[in-house]
């Protein structure tokens, strides 16, 4: 009875160790990976603009010329084969860039050709912006009263045509220059009363 208990014992002890080996062996722990920066790298990350702005140069004096050649060979060409349409554009342009090397005369000259083709066409949109432009360049010169008959013109234009965005833009480009006007006259009062006033101190000492 001894030996039998001894064997069942020593049988269950058996079992009991096979088992604990071949428990399965615990998962090793995952290590975080850790990026390091450098300083170099940070100095560089803090000296990268935020966002890159573009520059606009100015067109020099010969990109000018090359621009004004070009449009003035697809004016004459447009204008031969009786394309007005496109040719009143070219003359728009070309007054723009006499307008930018402030060659005054030229670039009315080139917008009035401009508005003749356009008005046959009857092209609105494209009146207006050339009498805008003509009322502006009218203005810098010191023709005053010639930039507002422009502006009153392209008014009655802009109401026949129902065009309600243009009639408020015309209606505050006539009040500013009805207040430079007034501006100038008084300046220009102050200037003679001021000359009259020398020539007075003049003539008593």
């Amino acid at each position: 009875m001894r030996f039998f208990l001894s064997l069942t014992f020593l049988t269950l002890s058996l079992t009991a160790s096979a088992q604990f080996w071949k428990r399965k062996p615990k998962p090793v722990p995952e290590v975080l990976t850790v990026a390091f920066i450098t300083p170099a790298q940070i100095q560089i990350k803090n000296t990268l603009p935020a966002k890159l702005e573009k520059v606009k140069l100015p067109r020099s004096v010969y990109n000018l010329e090359v621009e004004e050649e070009v449009v003035l060979k697809q004016a004459k060409h447009n204008m031969r084969f009786r394309v007005y349409d496109l040719a009143s554009y070219n003359f728009s342009d070309l007054a723009a860039l006499y307008l930018h090397q402030n060659r005054f005369s030229e670039a009315k000259w080139y917008l009035l050709q401009s508005n003749t083709i356009a008005k046959q066409a009857g092209n609105t949109r494209h009146v207006l912006d050339n009498l805008y432009l003509l009322a502006d360049i009218k203005n810098a010169i010191g023709e005053q009263l010639l930039a507002l008959t422009d502006l009153l013109e392209a008014h009655d234009l802009a109401v026949a045509k129902g065009m309600q965005t243009d009639v408020a833009l015309i209606d505050k480009k006539v009040k500013f220059l009805q207040t430079n006007k007034i501006v100038a006259v008084k300046a220009e009062l102050r200037y003679a009363e001021a000359v009259e006033a020398a020539a007075a101190k003049t003539v008593v000492n």
